[in-house]
């Protein structure tokens, strides 16, 4: 089998280090949460390996770790925050407890992907003793050290630092690692082992004093316990290369003074709307939030051999749906090449290699390159097309699916095709007045009373059903979301109503995700305080999986709402086919909005009052941007604080009104804005940017009832901190030179509008011939713009070449 070597940067011929056996190590989750699907991926990746050698006739041992003793990087450490034991403290459990709970849900996910279980689950607090004698070693050698109850690996006494990754000693950057710390010899250097906090309950006493042990450590102690200083094959994400792989190889060879592994295999990120997939993120979906949308767990394996393991791959669920149709597809072909094949041949225990197989060959040789697994897929499609006999084909499909992991004869040895064909199957999943339906209407067409079947028909339809008729009688199920309604995956995809003509004075965007409670109280308290007003409602489900969906399909069939005096309402209901993120989400509402007036709302607001007529007052004013009843104001473009205002620096975005006629003028929200946090703050700069005031309407207070954030209690203090902080990056990013806009230094005649501004393009720096550096080399010095931005401005410059540059 040839494999690339992310060590080596070739693909490589794996030769055993032991003639026909391979020793394999996985780097196994942290079990503080559930596992993402993006985890997943990978872990499939390593099976896939596995499945290779072992058809193959090589013994495999695979031992996978599993992460219990929680670790952060060094500043959220400091502040006190285990990983497994926040989760812990947040759900009531010991660490222990946590621990145990969530590798119990790994291996239960990972069953149902059909991956085989690692031989050895090593688990990380029960081998600190063997990390404690490695450490101990190491600082023997001199390659670590100890202070003040920390000991850190020193990279500069082990000359390969960086083989792995490439990144090269002279280059790193302050904090790459697990922070800064004065107590270091270098700023590069690892912990091996950590000096407990107070308090920390999964702590263990050392020659050091009472700690913890680095992340690094765990996974050299365990894989040389079970597999040896020296073994074959090391897989794990791409993102476990540096610093994880990088410091595991440097403190195993610093112990053992030879090489530690010989492949690195690796797998590529999973994507959501382009971005890595990451719980930080909020792109990340877990198995069970994919089984909640009616997709099951073979569906997403099939799904990962649609692109190579090495190549970035795009999650969406009509990707996914794509993948369980062509498994359905593929089973359907095996089961109607069962109903004609020899099933005592087909099912029997006799050897699946035979000679021959050419089929099997092309597959095989396909699979042993690099893992083409898209490659692969399509051989065995052709062959389950092809006119050969349907005994063999389906001796050679079992064959692949050793490798592939479908489990497609097992699915032919169960029921599950029949029971595909039986009417009973589908009525125990459909409530029971439904089946009552159903059955009534069977009789209805066994008596030839068309037209009333017809109408049952119909009334089961308007209730989101599909009735299909076979010989053996009818086959219900609920409507594929996508089959009753457009379904989203882009905000591009929505359609474009931003210069079509107003219908509405103003249209209510809301946002749901997994939040009926919120959504059903804050629709109906619009309904009843809509007055005589023109209003729409247009919401978008941001991806739903529980009964958040099932709600607003019945709204979205109703088409409208009637307000309390019986006047229309507009509905307009969109669906997500996944989380978009709320930025994507609030883009997606506005551009099919058709109101004079948008009124940007979080379903955790309530409408008390007749909110409608101080809004359009305000925002009747044509210097006035955006209004809304709460405001922040800040000094510092760091710290936003509450204000009554009127003129603020942003709107809260609870309840964030405009005309729809800026949008052309204002522009969309950076989708890149997932979380809720710091959006608002971002939006308003937009509407002050050009030229607009920002304003707070402080008699809605007494009009509304702000409930409880639901998306802002469900998470931790650490997930809190690293969604809000990423958002604020992207703010900084765009507005970090925006103190001119702020209430407190306002000046129609001196402002800041952008990068892309032309008074910023103006505001250039030349270099003379004899102030141009050499190529490569950083430099910096002020770049004055006009009197209230100025700022320092590191850059390279391309060309050695003696000649005057210009830069913005």
């Amino acid at each position: 089998m040839k494999i690339y070597n992310t060590l080596t940067k070739h693909h490589e011929e794996i030769a055993p280090i032991e003639k026909n056996k391979i020793k394999m190590y996985s780097c196994g989750p942290t079990v503080y949460r559930y596992i993402h699907i993006g985890n997943l991926r990978t872990f499939t990746m390593a099976d896939w390996i596995r499945r290779v050698f072992e058809y193959r006739g090589l013994e495999v041992l695979h031992v996978k770790n599993i992460t219990d003793v929680g670790h952060m990087r060094r500043e959220v450490v400091d502040a006190g925050e285990d990983k497994v034991e926040a989760q812990a403290r947040k759900e009531g459990k010991t660490s222990l407890g946590i621990a145990q709970f969530y590798m119990d849900a790994f291996l239960e996910d990972e069953a149902k992907l059909n991956i085989l279980p690692a031989h050895i689950f090593p688990r990380a607090s029960q081998h600190v003793p063997e990390m404690i004698e490695i450490i101990k070693k190491l600082e023997q050698k001199g390659v670590a050290y100890a202070v003040n109850g920390n000991v850190y690996f020193d990279i500069k006494r082990f000359p390969g630092y960086g083989k792995l990754s490439g990144n090269l000693l002279e280059n790193m950057m302050a904090g790459t690692h697990e922070g800064v710390d004065t107590d270091r010899h270098n700023i590069e250097d690892f912990p091996l082992w950590k000096v407990a906090e107070p308090g920390r309950e999964m702590a263990w006493d050392s020659p050091w004093g009472h700690g913890f042990p680095g992340w690094h450590i765990e996974c050299s102690a365990m894989s040389m316990k079970y597999l040896g200083e020296y073994f074959d094959i090391h897989t794990g994400g791409v993102d476990n290369i540096f610093p994880h792989h990088e410091d595991e190889i440097a403190q195993s060879e610093a112990f053992s003074n030879h090489q530690y592994v010989n492949y690195w295999v690796h797998a590529q990120h999973l994507l959501t709307d382009g971005q890595k997939m990451a719980k930080a993120t909020g792109n990340d979906y877990t198995l069970a939030e994919i089984e909640a949308r009616g997709f099951e767990p073979m569906a997403l394996r099939y799904f990962f051999t649609m692109a190579l393991y090495r190549s970035r791959l795009n999650f969406t669920f009509r990707a996914l749906q794509t993948a369980q149709t062509s498994l359905e597809r593929l089973r359907n072909l095996a089961y109607q090449c069962l109903l004609k094949a020899n099933r005592n041949y087909v099912f029997s225990d006799g050897p699946l290699q035979e000679q021959g197989d050419q089929w099997m060959e092309a597959f095989l040789a396909t699979v042993e390159n690099d893992l083409n697994m898209p490659r692969a897929m399509s051989i065995a499609w052709s062959m389950m097309r092809s006119q050969d006999d349907p005994t063999t084909k389906l001796r050679s499909l079992f064959k692949m699916d050793r490798i592939l992991g479908l489990g497609l004869k097992e699915y032919l040895q169960s029921d599950s095709p029949q029971r595909l064909s039986d009417p009973e199957t589908y009525l125990a999943m459909v409530p029971s007045s439904v089946a009552t339906q159903v059955r009534e209407r069977d009789e209805m067409r066994r008596q030839h009373n068309y037209q009333q079947a017809d109408q049952i028909r119909e009334g089961l339809n308007r209730l989101g059903y599909f009735i299909r008729d076979t010989q053996q009688g009818s086959l219900i199920s609920p409507y594929r979301l996508d089959k009753e309604f457009p379904i989203l995956t882009h905000s591009i995809d929505a359609p474009d109503a931003t210069i079509l003509p107003d219908l509405y004075d103003f249209s209510v965007n809301l946002l749901t995700h997994n939040s009926k409670e919120d959504a059903v109280r804050c629709i109906e308290s619009i309904r009843r305080h809509a007055g005589k007003h023109s209003i729409e409602v247009v919401v978008i489900d941001n991806g739903s999986t529980d009964d958040t969906l099932s709600y607003l399909r019945q709204l979205a069939r109703q088409g409208e709402l009637q307000g309390n005096e019986r006047q229309r309402i507009g509905l307009r209901v969109l669906f997500a086919d996944h989380n978009m993120g709320f930025a994507a989400g609030r883009n997606t509402t506005m551009r099919t909005s058709r109101g004079h007036y948008i009124v940007l709302m979080d379903t955790s607001i309530e409408v008390t009052g007749d909110i409608w007529q101080p809004l359009a007052t305000t925002l009747a004013d044509p210097n006035i941007g955006a209004a809304g009843p709460y405001g922040l104001v800040t000094n510092d473009l760091r710290e936003f604080a509450e204000a009554v205002g009127p003129q603020v620096d942003a709107i809260e975005g609870y309840l964030f009104a405009f005309r729809r006629e800026l949008l052309p003028e204002v522009g969309w929200i950076d989708e890149k804005l997932r979380f809720y946090r710091l959006m608002d703050i971002f939006y308003s700069f937009f509407f002050k940017a050009a030229g607009y005031d920002v304003v707070t309407i402080t008699t809605m207070m007494d009009l509304i009832a702000k409930h409880p954030h639901r998306e802002w209690y469900s998470l931790s203090e650490e997930e809190r901190r690293t969604k809000s902080k990423k958002n604020y990056d992207i703010f900084r990013d765009r507005w970090h030179h925006g103190e001119s806009l702020l209430a407190a230094n306002y000046n129609a005649e001196n402002v800041w509008r952008g990068h892309d501004h032309p008074y910023h393009l103006e505001g250039t720096h030349t270099h003379t011939a004899d102030e141009l550096p050499l190529a490569g080399t950083m430099h910096s010095h002020t770049h004055r713009h006009w009197s209230d931005h100025s700022h320092e401005h590191p850059h390279y410059h391309s060309t050695n070449e003696k000649k005057a540059e210009k830069h913005a």
